[in-house]
């Protein structure tokens, strides 16, 4: 959507494909980050964001055993937006479609599925399509694969991918939110469990992080022992787990981290999860996604106004978002193998690692994390000479 949004800014004809009929979809990532809103400020659309009213997260925070700690803090970054900005993605999808439909090339087909790729002498051409139950053909100079983690473009292109692991996998529910509840995010890090609550307007979005694979033996007991382990974990709230009435009110996100080896053959290109699939630690993908589609338009605008974008300028857009990507992965991997997995393991008492307690100890530390998380590696931004 913001790659659309911003090609057809330039001038660019765009057709931006979508399965459903709106954008309503439970449980995906809802943080939009310092380095989002400094390239919604860029392109004038910061107010506009604002005036959705997001809740505003200056702090990470998280629970050790019975330890409180504060993981990162926000407000010395140097940007516009010191916080982390907590919208439903389906909000922030319906505000950047209506800004990309102000543009005579933007436009939004709702209810259209892609079922593969037009490909003519080993170059994409377009895609097939299906939709209101007819099976379309739409040709393109590019196609951009940008549909996630379990992307049919990605798969009908050959492109190899690597897949770097995941030990865990997470199942979200919503409880109600009330008056006295706690006012930012939360992590609680029991030994053998891991909960994350995550506030939204009137509900808590909660995330039990469970080792892979286990959803299925979980599922087979009791709904009573599943809400007894979160009120447990969660005690401000225990007075609402008569809220989960069956386990079809809780929803499993199989993790994954992987990413491709190439990102792109002649004519088609992948972005966001299509090209890596992050994993939930610090909330990053959205945003990542995000930047890869500004460090897209700042190379492919150039290359439509030469012609058409060639293989060269799509492996561009691979090198200069690549490194990001690798270094923000590993980091992942080594929380998930460090930290989440032996903290599924534990049987003991929870201890807090050496790196928090030197976080609680000096404030300043919390500097660092909260840079990684809200502006990350490479953040990007658009090239305005471009946009204007």
């Amino acid at each position: 959507m913001m790659l659309g949004y911003l090609l057809a800014r330039a001038g660019i004809d765009v057709i931006v494909l979508e399965k459903w009929k709106d954008f309503f979809r439970d449980f995906r990532g809802d943080t939009i980050h310092p380095s989002t809103m400094e390239v919604l400020a860029a392109l004038g659309l910061l107010d506009g964001f604002l005036a959705l009213n997001p809740d505003r997260a200056e702090t990470l925070g998280g629970q050790v055993g019975a330890t409180e700690i504060t993981v990162a803090d926000f407000r010395h970054l140097p940007v516009r937006c010191r916080f982390i900005a907590l919208l439903p993605q389906w909000d922030f999808l319906a505000f950047v479609s209506r800004e990309g439909q102000r543009y005579p090339g933007f436009r939004l087909q709702m209810e259209t599925e892609v079922t593969d790729l037009l490909i003519e002498n080993g170059v994409v051409c377009g895609v097939a399509a299906e939709s209101a139950g007819q099976q379309i053909a739409i040709r393109a100079e590019l196609v951009i694969g940008a549909d996630g983690r379990h992307s049919t473009t990605r798969g009908k292109s050959g492109l190899r991918l690597k897949n770097l692991g995941a030990p865990f996998d997470v199942l979200w529910f919503r409880l109600s939110r009330r008056t006295g509840d706690p006012d930012r995010p939360l992590g609680v890090f029991s030994p053998g469990r891991i909960l994350v609550m995550i506030k939204r307007k009137d509900y808590w979005q909660c995330g039990y992080v469970i080792p892979k694979g286990e959803f299925d033996r979980i599922r087979a007991g009791e709904i009573d022992r599943f809400r007894a382990v979160i009120a447990e974990l969660a005690p401000a709230v225990a007075d609402r787990v008569q809220e989960l009435d069956s386990f079809e009110s809780v929803k499993l996100l199989s993790v994954t981290v992987d990413r491709l080896a190439e990102w792109s053959r002649e004519g088609f290109l992948c972005i966001g999860d299509a090209a890596h699939a992050m994993s939930p630690i610090g909330g990053v993908g959205i945003n990542l996604a995000i930047q890869d589609a500004v460090a897209a338009a700042n190379i492919l605008v150039p290359a439509f106004r030469r012609g058409k974008p060639l293989l060269r300028d799509l492996r561009i857009v691979q090198r200069r978002r690549e490194f990001p990507t690798v270094i923000t992965q590993a980091v992942q991997v080594f929380m998930q193998n460090r930290v989440l997995s032996r903290t599924l393991a534990s049987r003991g008492r929870a201890r807090i690692p050496l790196a928090l307690r030197l976080v609680q100890h000096i404030p300043a530390l919390r500097r660092i994390p909260a840079r990684a998380i809200g502006l990350g590696v490479r953040p990007e931004m658009p090239n305005m000479q471009l946009f204007s």
